[in-house]
């Protein structure tokens, strides 16, 4: 089965930087990119004479895009790579160094424009960014079959453009000649391993896809937008290489489908909550739709609590399911805190079996390499918990151990009635390994902090330990989320194209990034760390214990307490929110 484009992206060129253009020559090919600095016109031409004598600037290993900011535009440049593994023969890389060029050189710049660049740099710092010169991330197998007799295109042109993070950068160039060297970015985890089960040696891998629909911060980014795009939406695809053939499984998770936030304001856990006045049952509907399109059938499952705040949005999802009145979607509600409460981690598989008819049905991808296809997967679990990342890890982990299973029984590796985690200890512990790094990475990239839980996914069991790390990433998710999302909120909106600089900022039209904080934010804190230092000098350096020195004591600890109480009701001036969509956005997003 060929699943390569007609046209492979080139993978080793050289930039040469004049004061008119960028060149880009690919190393072994007779054509050259040309961008000009000047009148930002870019084509791909005959290679002749235009870089005879001159020494190349540096090597690069891919064209990224280009961005337009405040004092001139940018060229985006991948220079080193890592070695991933080998999916289908072809070589999967992560990368790993990059560069961000002017067109003008010693361009002015403005202190907005730096900050604008901080935003790219820390968008492209994103762990992990993967890539390949010949087969496309984008794509599911299945989608792959399913496009098989269409006409042959560009890496990037062909790609499904949910996933394509770097897409609007590589718009950004208006050329339709440069497909072979447009190289597409997708951010997510991938694992490649070969495997020896029962003296069978095989593949398996593991493909996580981000989209880029409604992509963001963990809590500045929550349920739907009014196209049914929904927050921390991730396909992941297990695939399986043997003897010639290969088999995909597919599941995907995503924020509940409809309008609710859950916006910081400086408390452990904000109340998350619906958003009054929207219409919940169309993006509900625009979102399935899309989905069943997509994938097939769906069994959503819930894994919020289902009392307290959490509960509430169950309780809407339920009925918006049960409105629907679909037979196409079914759901599937396990409020996994009350079912798990003091580590019963082994009631989970009351879950699995409530779903293994449905699994059973929906069954695999399964093709051969000569284009034969055995079989499809005729639809998709949809698991969510409130962030999608750590209860619903745990649940992916053990669907695919199951599928994986039924796969290897197909294709004769293991003995009938054998289950992949009896068979193998050595693989059962890298299939843990590997889903916990699944795990974490995903929540990195959208909490800024590794997942929860990961301790059951890599042992099979909690710990005490599990639970000492889980509490030390929820300390740092609540500093990220609270005073350092908001820049990388705004660096996501700028690479994806969500937001446009226009040049007239900050002269003719005010600058987003300038914002005015109120009287509060510096007088409350200012309060509460000179009550703080005269509380600790009072009753450090007392010259003599006396009435005195107790009333300003019961003085400083009051003010302590009221300038933190006013810190907390007033939080939501406190967090770092995002300049380029401000909070207003968000609460009517």
């Amino acid at each position: 089965m060929d699943l390569q484009g007609e046209n492979e992206v080139y993978d080793d060129m050289n930039l040469y930087i004049t004061p008119e253009s960028f060149i880009v020559e690919p190393n072994g090919k007779d054509e050259l990119l040309i961008i000009g600095r000047i009148d930002k016109t870019t084509r791909v031409q005959p290679k002749s004479s235009q870089v005879d004598n001159q020494r190349p600037t540096r090597r690069i290993c891919g064209v990224l895009g280009t961005i337009h900011l405040l004092s001139c535009d940018y060229l985006l440049v991948a220079t080193h790579r890592l070695f991933v593994g080998v999916l289908n023969n072809s070589i999967i890389w992560r990368l790993a160094g990059y560069d961000i060029i002017p067109y003008i050189p010693n361009a002015c710049q403005r202190n907005e424009n730096a900050t604008y660049l901080s935003m790219v740099r820390r968008t492209l710092d994103t762990q992990y960014f993967y890539f390949s010169y010949r087969y496309d991330l984008t794509h599911t197998l299945q989608r792959k079959q399913e496009s098989l007799n269409l006409p042959r295109k560009g890496l990037f042109e062909s790609a499904d453009r949910r996933f394509v993070w770097n897409g609007h950068v590589l718009n950004n160039f208006q050329c339709d000649k440069m497909h072979n060297f447009q190289l597409p970015l997708i951010l997510g985890f991938i694992s490649i391993n070969q495997v020896q089960i029962n003296g069978q040696t095989f593949f398996w891998s593991i493909i996580s896809r981000r989209s880029i629909q409604r992509a963001g911060t963990r809590l500045f980014c929550r349920g739907a937008d009014e196209n049914g795009n929904v927050a921390n939406f991730v396909e992941t695809e297990q695939i399986v290489e043997f003897n010639g053939q290969r088999t995909s499984f597919v599941q995907t998770r995503g924020s509940m489908p409809f309008f609710w936030h859950q916006l910081p304001n400086l408390r452990y856990k904000p109340r998350p909550s619906l958003m009054v006045g929207k219409d919940h049952m169309s993006a509900f509907a625009l979102h399935f739709k899309t989905q069943f399109g997509l994938y097939g059938k769906q069994v959503a499952i819930n894994l919020v609590d289902q009392k307290g705040a959490e509960g509430e949005l169950e309780t809407k999802f339920r009925k918006l399911a049960q409105d629907m009145g679909n037979s196409s979607l079914r759901y599937e509600a396990f409020d996994f805190h009350h079912e798990c409460r003091k580590m019963r981690w082994d009631r989970l598989n009351i879950l699995i079996d409530r779903l293994a008819h449905e699994q059973d049905q929906f069954g695999f991808f399964h093709g051969f390499d000569n284009g034969t296809l055995v079989s499809t997967q005729s639809g998709v679990f949809r698991t969510n918990c409130i962030d999608c990342l750590d209860r619903t890890n745990v649940v992916q982990s053990m669907l695919a151990r199951r599928s994986l299973t039924s796969v290897l029984q197909k294709l004769g590796v293991l003995h009938v009635g054998q289950r992949v985690e009896h068979a193998s200890a050595s693989f059962e512990l890298l299939f843990k390994g590997v889903w916990a790094d699944n795990a974490d990475l995903v929540s990195l990239q959208y909490s800024g902090t590794g997942a929860l839980k990961t301790d059951f996914t890599r042992t099979g069991k909690r710990t005490k330990a599990g639970a000492i790390q889980d509490g030390k990433n929820s300390i740092l998710r609540y500093y990220l989320n609270n005073f350092a999302d908001g820049v990388r909120q705004d660096g996501i909106d700028l690479f994806l194209g969500m937001y446009l600089v226009n040049d007239d900022e900050g002269c003719a039209m005010p600058s987003p990034l300038r914002t005015h904080r109120g009287w509060r934010y510096v007088a409350f804190p200012s309060v509460l760390l000179i009550a703080v230092a005269m509380f600790f000098i009072t009753i450090t350096y007392p010259a003599e214990f006396n009435t005195e020195n107790l009333l300003f004591m019961l003085f400083w600890s009051a003010m302590i307490a009221v300038s933190a109480t006013g810190i907390m009701h007033y939080g939501i001036e406190f967090v770092q929110w995002p300049r380029l969509f401000p909070p207003l956005s968000f609460r009517s997003a």
